[in-house]
């Protein structure tokens, strides 16, 4: 083949659809994590008391929340499952001091006050005195 038929033939095949040359993009900044909500610092839960001393709550209030026995439940007071005490009647929040009597069979006593058996325990107590009923009832029939 002489020279001249070669230049053709290569001519031809530049002249396909597809270029040769293909260009690969490449980011241009380097992928940085996010800077919030780092692993290990999770946000706070706030335990504590949710209502202070004196203060009017309504049935189902939350009083406070613990993951430790700090606070336990007095009148009208109930214990969750995750140790958190709420108001059972509608009334005012009473916060005393008492001397505790634990049940040594319950797995939060038996967690939180392992080896204290036979030393005398103050914790704080949380009381909801209900509000007086207005005393305005109507008797409708006697039985």
């Amino acid at each position: 083949m002489s020279f001249n038929i070669m230049q053709k033939l290569t001519l031809q095949y530049l002249k396909a659809d597809q270029p040769l040359i293909t260009t690969i993009r490449n980011a241009s900044k380097k992928t940085g994590g996010s800077t919030r909500n780092k692993k290990g610092h999770p946000r706070p839960k706030h335990r504590g008391w949710r209502v202070q001393d004196g203060h009017f709550v309504s049935q189902g209030t939350i009083l406070a929340t613990q993951l430790t026995t700090r606070f336990h439940p007095g009148l009208n007071v109930g214990f969750g499952r995750n140790g958190t005490l709420f108001a059972m009647e509608h009334g005012k929040v009473y916060v005393t001091c008492e001397q505790i009597d634990p049940n040594w069979e319950h797995t939060w006593i038996q967690r939180n006050y392992a080896g204290r058996d036979g030393q005398t325990i103050y914790k704080k107590f949380f009381n909801v005195i209900p509000e007086k009923q207005h005393q305005r009832f109507k008797l409708i029939e006697e039985v």
